[in-house]
C-alpha cells in the first residue's frame, strides 16, 4: 500500500503562484502514473493533470495548461504541480493521486486511482 500527502496549499491572489507536492510512503512511485486532481465545492472531481512513470508524458486540463506544471522526483518519491497565474477558477481543493503499476495512454478519470491523497485547499482570490 501507498500513502499520499500533499502540502502546499494556501490563499494567493489572482496572478499569484503555488508549488504543491505530493509525498509518498510505503512503495515506490517510479513504476505508476501519477496525476493531480481538483474538487470545487458541490463539483465533482475534475482532472488537473497527469505525468508518465518517467515523466517523459505530460497531459493537462485545457483550462491549465500553459499555466500549470506537473513534475516528479523519482528518487524522492515525491510529484509536484507548479501553478503560475492563479484564478479565483483555481479554486478547490487538489489531491494526487496513483494506482500502482498504472501507466496511462489517455487522459484519465478518476476511476483510474486507487490511491489518494487527503487533499489541500488552494484559494485564489480576486
Amino acid at each position: 500500500q501507498v500513502q499520499l500527502v500533499e502540502s502546499g496549499g494556501g490563499l494567493v491572489q489572482t496572478g499569484g503562484s503555488l508549488r504543491l507536492s505530493c509525498a509518498a510512503s510505503g512503495r515506490t512511485i517510479s513504476s505508476s502514473a501519477m496525476a493531480w486532481f481538483r474538487q470545487a465545492p458541490g463539483k465533482v472531481r475534475d482532472f488537473v493533470a497527469a505525468i508518465s512513470r518517467t515523466g517523459g508524458r505530460t497531459d493537462y486540463a485545457d483550462s491549465v495548461k500553459d499555466r500549470f506544471t506537473i513534475f516528479r522526483n523519482n528518487a524522492n518519491n515525491i510529484l509536484y504541480l507548479e501553478m503560475n497565474s492563479l484564478r479565483p477558477e483555481d479554486t478547490a481543493v487538489y489531491y494526487c493521486a496513483l494506482r500502482l503499476g498504472f501507466e496511462y495512454y489517455s487522459v484519465p478519470s478518476p476511476a483510474d486511482f486507487s490511491s489518494w491523497g487527503q487533499g489541500t485547499q488552494v484559494t485564489v482570490s480576486s
